[in-house]
């Protein structure tokens, strides 16, 4: 295997770190004139035909806040040009919150969306550690606003889709906007100074003993929706598998993403108590029942999008988002464990990344690829966002224990 490939090569290292500077290049031209986050088209030209929304445009000012910490020239401004559009026309100034987004003719896209508000918060944190102005408001409000209608404090969980009034919340309950309240949590615990950091960072955790008894409950496979009550409904959009926020079955992209996560917790509420030991088993347990159903599954590189639950393929489309949190995953299993076999995962990643996913014409990633690894525009047409890929090469060097922005101040 190429140098480049190996975790903790120098080889490798250089890898990453070019290869974050030709993202961080690459979508220099997502901002609106109006504030914002466009589409990024396959060679990073935006889509303006398409809606600006609340999601990208949060990832998008936590990637170049991410950029500003490492002297990405042009990187502040680009986080203030997403800024205005999280501040102004996505900002709902008449019932609070946030719009979904705004679409091409300039209305408003109905409904506020607990994943996006998890990133309005996780846009805050990275923007305040990167010392943009206006960030530590903007994370007062986003808190409040989470707090207030998302955050459900008995259940230790938190609901999935309000009206665009906040008046009627929807019974469904989806994981994965868990999943990224998790990650926005983290950073929030890892930001603040006071008394706030222990209860989000608890908080992060609740979300994280229920998820482990869910997918407990499903042999390491987790359920993704559910109703009201927290029952799974493990049939869910059985008709149209490939949908990109609720596919049918179990999403392995999401168990490798969930170890990563429970990991980053535990290790920062355990160190090395020996109750850390049960959740990075765990933790493997996710990884491996992802990677055993999803990784080489149709007898070609890459990890396919959904399966059913027995583990067997159902969308064999592979999502470039996939990929970049395995890096991640391998990476810091291999840290926390010392385990070979991680190190060896983290290698054949890296090699399919190279030969597969990276576009070495345009720049950035594939978001999509059939299964056998030719272009797809079905689901993710284009290339979004930077997020996943940019972060997926960082983190797998640096501390587990903390979220990437605080890693990197």
């Amino acid at each position: 295997m190429d140098d480049k490939y190996i975790l903790d090569s120098n080889a490798n290292k250089t890898f990453l770190k070019q290869n974050v500077q030709d993202l961080l290049s690459f979508g220099h031209r997502f901002p609106s004139p109006e504030g914002g986050s466009y589409y990024l088209g396959d060679d990073g030209r935006p889509w303006t035909d398409r809606p600006r929304e609340l999601w990208i445009t949060c990832r998008m000012a936590h990637v170049y806040s991410i950029g500003t910490i490492l002297g990405h020239e042009g990187s502040a401004e680009l986080v203030d040009a997403a800024l205005r559009g999280i501040n102004g026309p996505l900002h709902d100034d008449v019932n609070g919150g946030w719009y979904a987004g705004i679409d091409a003719n300039g209305n408003v896209m109905p409904g506020k969306h607990c994943y996006a508000h998890a990133f309005v918060i996780l846009a805050a944190t990275s923007a305040l550690l990167a010392g943009i102005k206006g960030a530590d408001e903007l994370l007062k409000e986003a808190l409040a606003v989470y707090d207030r209608y998302f955050w459900n404090e008995e259940e230790g969980m938190s609901c999935d889709t309000w009206d665009t009034q906040f008046t009627e919340c929807d019974p469904y309950r989806g994981i994965n906007a868990n999943m990224h309240t998790v990650e926005a949590f983290l950073a929030v615990a890892d930001t603040l100074k006071d008394e706030r950091s222990k209860i989000y960072r608890d908080r992060a955790g609740r979300i994280i003993d229920r998820v482990l008894r869910f997918a407990a409950d499903n042999d390491n496979r987790i359920p993704e929706h559910f109703a009201s009550d927290w029952k799974p409904d493990l049939d869910k959009n059985k008709d149209r598998p490939d949908d990109p926020f609720k596919p049918y079955g179990a999403t392995p992209g999401h168990g490798i993403e969930w170890a990563r996560l429970i990991i980053q917790w535990a290790v920062s509420v355990y160190g090395s108590d020996k109750d850390l030991q049960g959740y990075i088993t765990k933790a493997e347990d996710l990884f491996n029942r992802a990677v055993e159903d999803a990784w080489y599954a149709d007898g070609e590189p890459g990890i396919v999008y959904t399966t059913d639950w027995n583990g067997d393929p159902v969308v064999h489309d592979r999502m470039h988002w996939t990929l970049a949190e395995a890096i991640n995953t391998s990476a810091v299993l291999y840290r926390v464990t010392q385990k070979e076999k991680y190190k060896k995962y983290y290698g054949e990643f890296m090699s399919y990344l190279d030969a597969s996913v990276m576009d070495h014409k345009n720049g950035s990633w594939f978001h999509q690829l059939d299964e056998h690894n030719r272009l797809k525009s079905t689901v993710w047409p284009g290339k979004s966002d930077l997020y996943h890929a940019l972060q997926s090469m960082i983190i797998p060097y640096g501390p587990v224990d903390v979220s990437i922005v605080k890693s990197l101040t």
